[in-house]
């Protein structure tokens, strides 16, 4: 494996293990801090596929989804670590399709379609599980963390274009 995607593995895997944890942390009945750290995984896909190419990518998200799976089982909520496994594998995998399709457009085009379509997905898979038989807090906290997570997929746009500068692209899709 190449030296760059080990460092993409690991934050990858720190990525959603934080996410696992904080999303039990409701802020209220509309949010959790899980929000705040999930889209990073976005981030560290979609510079995958734009430096090492989606097959690289790819092989980051099942590192990340076998071994965050694992941790997640230890140090979270079983139902949730299940929810956040088979969404991030779904979102993810999603996200990389999507960027592969637009990558060759604007330079922000490309994230931005990606993560949020990957993010619509991931959360509706994973509060549809993690929080099942939960009623109305299904709804409200998937919303709430929806919305976020939107907000900073835009917000993620920052550190990619900062990671572009002077980097050549991959000639791989």
């Amino acid at each position: 494996m190449k030296s760059g995607l080990i460092y993409y593995s690991l934050a990858m895997i720190f990525a959603v293990v934080i996410s696992n944890i904080l999303v039990e942390m409701p802020i209220n009945n509309w949010l959790t801090w899980g929000a705040f750290s999930y889209p990073l995984t976005f981030l560290v896909t979609e510079l995958t596929n734009y430096y090492y190419g989606s097959r690289s990518a790819r092989r980051v998200v099942y590192i990340g989804f076998v071994v965050a799976f694992f941790l997640s089982l230890m140090l979270a909520n079983a139902q949730i670590a299940c929810a956040s496994a088979l969404a991030f594998l779904v979102g993810q995998l999603l996200d990389i399709s999507v960027f592969v399709r637009l990558r060759r457009k604007t330079w922000w085009l490309a994230p931005l379609a990606a993560s949020f379509l990957g993010s619509f997905v991931d959360t509706v898979i994973f509060f549809s599980i993690a929080f099942w038989g939960q009623g109305l807090l299904i709804l409200t906290l998937g919303a709430g963390d929806l919305g976020l997570k939107l907000l900073m997929d835009l917000v993620m746009l920052l550190p990619f274009r900062i990671f572009l500068w002077n980097r050549p692209r991959a000639l791989y899709v």
